[in-house]
């Protein structure tokens, strides 16, 4: 059982990352599950509870103890090194509080892993997706309602949790329009025509009175849109394309940044397009697409 110290710790350290970093609930909710493991673990290895005066002794033989124990099991090396990034968050937090030294948490290394990069659609694919989509309800409304998700994906970049975030009274969807991503971060981001239209086209068919405090996109129930139902969608359009199973709702986001990014090549614009509270983060898609045009080399290039 984790000490009440250590629970009172542990609760303190997840306001201030809401209140301070504004940390999202699906952020907290992992910080949580991931510091709440620990602490249990080194309850169980040390056979006693761990107060905030053992957990500020503990040493780099029990670091690597817990992170045995944790390669034990089916967790991959990216989870392994989540978890750690939040128990070292933790610990730098309690140890500016309490006035220890953390370097026996701060110093204990991540495993290595590769990291997955995006995995866009080709414009002409993404084009079949969305096109695809609206047939596979034998509800009219549903397959304008998925086609019109879809399209906020790939036409403006949305994550799918943004998109079907939405309410009703932001719609008609305005040339313009303001998000609120990962973390409260705000950003503007344009709307195009055919993501207007499809909007506008799935609302006209929408046989619900929406309220305009709710939902903008919702189910046959009448309730706000899951995002598993899109993922279902999207998961049959790519069996009916062929497509790869990285065709994913995520995907159309990536293909969004991938080809704008191949149009002009501005790394600065399309990291506020996506939201991205780092540049290195957008770019990954510099990658994507070395890596594209590196294959097309290689196949082609006479003295390949």
């Amino acid at each position: 059982m984790i000490s009440p110290a250590s629970i009172e710790a542990r609760d303190s350290w997840l306001e201030a990352q809401k209140a301070l970093k504004g940390a999202s609930e699906n952020t907290l909710s992992a910080y949580f599950t991931d510091v709440s493991e620990f602490l249990a673990f080194m309850t169980e290895y040390k056979g006693e509870q761990q107060g905030l005066g053992p957990l500020a002794r503990l040493t780099v033989r029990d670091m690597r103890a817990w992170m045995a124990q944790m390669r034990s099991g089916d967790l991959s090396a990216r989870s392994l090194a989540r978890k750690l990034s939040a128990v070292k968050s933790f610990f730098r937090w309690l140890a500016e509080r309490e006035g220890f030294d953390p370097t026996a948490v701060l110093s204990t290394r991540a495993p290595k892993f590769q990291k997955k990069l995006p995995r866009p659609l080709a414009p002409d694919a993404a084009q079949a997706v969305i096109e695809t989509v609206e047939i596979q309800s034998k509800d009219a409304w549903v397959g304008a309602r998925d086609t019109a998700v879809i399209t906020l994906l790939y036409g403006c970049g949305l994550r799918i949790s943004e998109a079907l975030g939405l309410n009703r009274n932001e719609a008609p969807l305005p040339e313009v329009m303001r998000i609120i991503g990962k973390g409260g971060k705000e950003r503007i981001v344009p709307v195009l025509p055919a993501a207007r239209e499809a909007v506008d086209e799935y609302l006209r068919q929408c046989p619900y009175p929406l309220e305009q405090d709710g939902p903008l996109f919702i189910g046959v129930r009448g309730k706000r849109l899951s995002a598993r139902q899109i993922q279902s969608v999207m998961q049959n359009v790519r069996l009916q394309l062929g497509l790869p199973p990285t065709a994913t709702p995520h995907a159309m986001r990536h293909s969004f940044a991938t080809h704008l990014l191949e149009a002009s090549g501005d790394l600065r614009s399309i990291q506020e397009l996506l939201g991205h509270a780092s540049l290195s983060t957008t770019q990954a898609y510099t990658a994507v697409d070395t890596a594209r045009l590196m294959d097309v080399y290689n196949r082609t290039h006479p003295k390949a």
